[in-house]
């Protein structure tokens, strides 16, 4: 089943900034400003988080995907023609909330790159679990060019990089094209943009038809544990009880009658 918010034949300031999609317990979130590159503007900030903290507790949603709309764009970043934008003080505020949301969503991520993701485009993208590319995605981090922060990137890339392969990308500013970007491992597929979509909708699937409350907690655990000494990260308990849960009975009997689970997440 498909549930659709979309407004497709609406362009420009009269659209809604962000479009929903919930398709078979994947939820697909559109950045809906084509006509900037899908920049985001303060509205699309707020409302992307509003529909992310929706989605996360919703129990029929199992992953969510953020796209940009169109196959120029994932996201320019944010729209520094929106004054409310042009005001906003580093690691405060809207841009500093969208991206620590993310990372701390109970439920899986995936970043469907169609075009360009620069700057806090690219920062979204990152805060994602999971990246997929269209061949000609591309990527960069231009703050020190034009005098503003890379602040969520600062802290992530190195995280996510070998230190000298993200300090150059902070340093310089440099554009990589999706090759580079999957080479240094920033990337889970490269495809060709028309096998975005399918690429994307495949692996969501992968990932929904598991036991939902065991990938909540290997989330949390993921998350949480990130950046801890390796025993404090052992002793970490901390998600959905998945050993007292039907879904265990339910995945156990399913094995032993050679059947696909129905999992409820309960």
């Amino acid at each position: 089943m498909t549930l659709s918010r979309t407004f497709s034949s609406l362009t420009g300031d009269d659209a809604p900034s962000i479009l929903r999609n919930d398709e078979d317990g994947i939820a697909w979130l559109t950045i809906h400003r084509p006509h900037v590159a899908n920049a985001l503007s303060a509205d699309a900030f707020r409302r992307l988080c509003d529909e992310l903290v929706t989605l996360d507790d919703d129990p029929a949603v199992r992953a969510i995907v953020i796209r940009g709309a169109g196959e120029r764009a994932f996201s320019a970043g944010v729209d520094l023609g929106d004054p409310e934008m042009r005001g906003m003080r580093p690691m405060r505020g809207l841009a500093r909330n969208v991206h620590e949301l993310i990372l701390e969503l109970r439920k899986p991520t995936i970043a469907a790159i169609n075009g360009y993701a620069i700057g806090g485009g690219f920062e979204i993208a990152l805060a994602c679990d999971l990246r997929v590319a269209a061949d000609h995605a591309s990527f960069a981090l231009p703050e020190a060019r034009v005098g503003m922060g890379a602040n969520f990137a600062s802290v992530l890339l190195p995280r996510m990089l070998p230190r000298a392969i993200a300090m150059e990308l902070l340093f310089t500013g440099r554009r990589i094209d999706a090759d580079e970007a999957s080479r240094i491992g920033l990337l889970n597929r490269v495809v060709p943009g028309a096998a975005l979509d399918d690429t994307v909708r495949e692996l969501a699937q992968s990932i929904a038809a598991n036991a939902p409350l065991t990938i909540r907690r290997i989330k949390e655990t993921a998350t949480r544990s990130w950046g801890l000494p390796v025993a404090a990260a052992l002793r970490l308990d901390v998600g959905p009880d998945v050993y007292a849960s039907e879904d265990r009975v339910e995945g156990a009997r399913a094995f032993l009658e050679k059947r696909k689970p129905v999992f409820k997440g309960r």
